[in-house]
């Protein structure tokens, strides 16, 4: 029977006895901030399940006391969302981590499998679904929400058990505590993303200039944001900061007007618009160009894949773990080793993917036979 902790003494009175190991899982709603509500804490404890209420008060200084603490091992699946929801809420980040989800890709089980899979393929126990789209904010919750955010970290430790026992056995502990090092260190950060338009499709029929003015306004609306606590399409459309930044607007006037006849425009936000789009960034020279593939980089990139694909199905990895198309094009168009292909999978591909980097492409349009 799970216990429900609405006092940060009934908290500190259950962690008394220090553990070396604790399950935690959250629930959070995040459909109109930009930041996550943290509106649960789910901490297996021992025989014990926690069911925490995060809107308590003086709860969340309570909680950081654990969640920071490097001598308790935080055991959580695909818990990257979970790592941002803590750092809002309580100003840190759970460290060390071990995520199932990633342990069981690196063991060879399952790539990006969700928690009710693995645990019946690791246990046998069929988990129901019932609750993913409940109100977690509201109180009380239901004897039926109680029951589901339970589930959630009731077979953490066994994953933990089964999986550890895995990566012992492949010798890949290293790489789970590289990878999940990675993670918490980036939720710590909480960094922008420094060229958010590379991840807009529409970015790469812009010229040059347009790309840059792109940016510009992406990094303002991520701050704006942040600082509003709304998510970012409320502050800026991904289709009107396209529009703006391809035919900008020739002063504050005519940019009121593209405002004023667009929908979904913030419109009181003209003059923080204007300034965006007009101040050009310090490092705006440096951002890398988004652009359709050419033929040449289709072959290249194939041949990245193809090398990936045969090391990974060596490692009995399951696709996409090793690298992702992403980070294979990242490093094609800058020939910097991304960051997410560091550490132990820099050790496994360099050797195979730099003469692929270096050997020249051909010309597919010159080599074609004229008609």
């Amino acid at each position: 029977m799970p216990h429900w902790i609405d006092t940060p003494d009934a908290l500190r009175l259950h962690l008394q006895q220090q553990p070396t190991r604790i399950g935690l899982d959250t629930e959070f709603v995040r459909e109109r901030t930009y930041w996550p509500q943290l509106a649960l804490v789910q901490m297996a404890i021992g025989d014990q399940i926690l069911l925490i209420d995060p809107l308590a008060p003086g709860m969340t200084n309570a909680l950081k006391a654990i969640l920071a603490d490097t001598s308790v091992l935080k055991i959580m699946h695909s818990a990257s969302e979970d790592l941002v929801a803590f750092k809002f809420t309580c100003n840190t980040v759970p460290t060390p981590l071990f995520d199932t989800q990633i342990a069981a890709a690196l063991a060879g089980v399952a790539g990006g499998i969700g928690y009710q899979k693995l645990v019946e393929q690791i246990t046998g126990v069929a988990l129901p679904k019932g609750e993913t789209r409940s109100d977690w904010l509201r109180r009380p919750l239901s004897s039926a929400q109680l029951e589901y955010a339970a589930d959630d970290v009731e077979y953490l430790f066994a994953l933990h058990d089964a999986l550890q026992e895995k990566l012992r056995a492949a010798g890949r502990e290293a790489w789970l505590v590289q990878d999940c090092q990675r993670f918490t260190e980036q939720a710590a950060l909480d960094e922008a993303e420094r060229w958010p338009h590379l991840s807009m499709r529409s970015a790469q029929f812009l010229e040059p200039d347009a790309q840059r003015r792109l940016v510009r306004l992406l990094r303002w609306r991520d701050t704006q944001a942040r600082a509003s606590d709304k998510p970012r399409s409320w502050i800026l459309d991904n289709e009107l900061a396209v529009m703006l930044a391809r035919n900008p607007p020739s002063d504050r006037a005519a940019l009121q007007s593209q405002l004023d006849s667009h929908p979904k425009a913030p419109r009181k936000l003209g003059d923080a618009i204007w300034a965006a789009l007009t101040t050009p960034l310090d490092d705006e020279a440096q951002a890398p160009l988004a652009r359709a593939a050419r033929d040449s980089d289709k072959a290249a990139l194939k041949r990245l894949q193809d090398a990936v694909s045969q090391r990974s199905a060596e490692l009995g990895l399951p696709d996409g773990v090793l690298a992702s198309r992403r980070y294979l094009e990242a490093l094609l168009d800058t020939g910097q080793w991304p960051a997410a292909l560091g550490g132990w999978r820099r050790t496994e591909l360099e050797p195979l993917l730099s003469p692929l980097l270096n050997q020249p492409v051909p010309d597919l349009a010159a080599a074609a036979p004229e008609r």
